[in-house]
């Protein structure tokens, strides 16, 4: 399908939104260490993968596509360093982008990706976002009982339904960076809380076409919007670290999440390495995405 045929619908041609990504402060933010483990693993996870390219790579499936949520903020920092004053598990993210028919790199994208705090905090949202419930001590085990008696307030707890506009001008884990050449883009960020509704994730979307400028990117179109999961293991091990053993927020898990669709790898979980009993030096999430460069996917209509 060309992009032509994509953009076409019952409404007819489609306008493709002009998005620009701005540049903090006029620069992109360095990277930094989240330990010398974690780095360790980084650079033999790297080094894996060109081994692998060069050997050839098996195929993937296309990455399933998810609602973008209302939490969405186009216009975001670009930088591999997202974390700001957040406090948390450090979390290096690897992101491989590949074309999922022919398993070339997807190289020059712009991907963006965005997530809670640990307390379960959006950044632009902070007046909206998070919840209350009882402190985490494993899955939930106990129905709820009685009737609901209020009407909802706030956003849907699947994190469907339509974009809300900001409330605030924080942009703290957000950002945006290009894959390089091989396909890969890394993030700098913080292992992700949980909110009313929702197992542990992290927002992505990728976008192909485009053109980088001075001022950012801009242009092109979304050819894939996701979200990145985190198995239960590693979650109740960062449930025992401060600032989330502090959470009262009630969690939903990996088999409730009405968003991940169980389908491993293709349904976005990610790959994470980390030391036993040590998760608070900090964490390495890799994953490799499968898109259609041809199609778009704004994530707004599922």
């Amino acid at each position: 399908m060309t992009r032509d045929q994509t953009a076409q619908g019952p409404q007819g041609e489609r306008n493709v939104t002009r998005r620009k990504v701005i540049v903090a402060g006029g620069a992109a933010v360095a990277a930094v260490s989240v330990g010398g483990t974690i780095a360790a693993t980084a650079n033999a996870a790297q080094q894996a993968a060109a081994s692998g390219s060069a050997s050839g790579e098996a195929c993937y499936r296309l990455t399933s596509e998810t609602t973008e949520g209302p939490y969405y903020i186009d216009a975001d920092k670009l930088r591999q360093d997202i974390t700001e004053d957040r406090e948390g598990i450090p979390l290096t993210l690897r992101l491989k982008v590949i074309d999922s028919e022919t398993c070339k790199p997807v190289r020059n994208a712009a991907v963006d990706i965005w997530h809670c705090d640990a307390l379960g905090l959006y950044s632009g949202y902070e007046d909206s976002s998070g919840g209350g419930g009882t402190p985490l001590t494993g899955a939930p085990t106990d129905a709820p009982t009685g009737t609901p008696t209020d009407a909802p307030t706030g956003p849907p707890p699947g994190g469907g339904g339509g974009h809300q506009e900001p409330t605030d001008d924080e942009r703290y884990l957000r950002g945006t960076w290009r894959t390089d050449k091989k396909g890969f883009v890394t993030f700098r960020t913080v292992f992700p809380g949980w909110y009313r509704g929702r197992c542990v994730h992290i927002h992505t979307k990728v976008h192909v076409g485009g053109t980088w400028t001075d001022a950012g990117y801009e242009g092109g179109t979304t050819c894939h919007t996701g979200q990145f999961f985190f198995d239960e293991e590693s979650v109740l091990a960062s449930a025992e670290v401060e600032p989330y053993s502090t959470s009262t927020t009630e969690r939903t898990t990996l088999t409730e999440d009405t968003i991940y669709d169980q389908s491993g790898t293709a349904g976005g979980l990610l790959k994470l390495t980390y030391r036993k009993n040590a998760i608070g030096r900090g964490v390495l999430g890799t994953i490799t995405m499968g898109v259609d460069p041809e199609a778009t996917h704004e994530g707004t209509d599922l």
